[in-house]
């Protein structure tokens, strides 16, 4: 009995780990330091930052208070391509209404889908800057977008009341999982996926279905149909195969 507690404690703990919030170019180094707080308070400790215009300073741990572990181990990248590159599920924050829809998660959905998928690996959620958010390019690299529900007339929300509102949804999650039933599906990270792209859009270049300098919306349209369909690693094996035999044929 007590080695079975050991070990569901050991997986419970492991899934906190596995969750990584993205920070995206802050600005306020005193919203790092009360994100790296923020996380801590609800059991989370993976933070990284993307290109920050100023690196954590002493107002950040300030502010971090207790957390000042979380933002002494904060792992910056220039990227968010670069810094969720071994995920395999990515949501984005996003405060407004976008010209293409993506798919979306409810605050309460996105903690319950980091929860359940993080038992295989790691999960990203990611924060845009604090005046214009994230653009449009690092948005669709995300398979879902989440976004807490604000007064319309007032929907200004700082960026660490932001991170607070979400950890605290997975925190939920989190607790409300008694059990934690294996996750069967296998997803591709986020590298893979960028590869099948770059692969995909190769080849409908060169079968002139889109023209290589000039391909439209096509290419933003099918990224989001392939994060709606969310193919397994095994599907997405499937996916390049027939793009490989297509170019064969292209090449004889």
């Amino acid at each position: 009995m007590r080695i079975m507690r050991y070990e569901i404690n050991l997986i419970r703990l492991t899934m906190l780990e596995n969750i990584r919030i993205v920070l995206v170019n802050t600005s306020h180094t005193g919203n790092i330091g009360s994100a790296a707080r923020a996380m801590k308070t609800m059991g989370l400790s993976d933070l990284y930052l993307v290109d920050p215009i100023t690196a954590p300073d002493g107002k950040s741990s300030a502010l971090a208070a207790g957390a000042g572990d979380v933002l002494a181990n904060a792992k910056i990248v220039d990227s968010v391509a670069e810094a969720v590159k071994d995920c395999s599920l990515i949501v984005g924050t996003s405060a407004r209404s976008r010209t293409l829809p993506w798919p979306m998660l409810t605050p309460r959905e996105c903690g319950l889908q980091m929860i359940q998928e993080a038992q295989k690996g790691p999960v990203a959620l990611v924060f845009g800057r604090e005046n214009n958010g994230l653009t449009n390019e690092e948005l669709q690299l995300c398979h879902f977008h989440v976004c807490i529900p604000a007064n319309p007339e007032y929907s200004s929300l700082n960026l660490a009341a932001a991170v607070q509102t979400l950890c605290y949804e997975i925190r939920m999650g989190f607790l409300a999982q008694e059990t934690f039933p294996e996750v069967a599906q296998e997803y591709p990270l986020s590298d893979d996926l960028e590869r099948f792209y770059v692969h995909l859009e190769k080849t409908l270049a060169d079968t002139g279905f889109i023209v290589k300098n000039h391909p439209g919306v096509v290419m933003t349209k099918l990224r989001r149909l392939v994060n709606r369909a969310r193919p397994e690693s095994s599907e997405l094996n499937i996916l390049r195969g027939i793009l490989s035999a297509i170019d064969k044929k292209n090449q004889s």
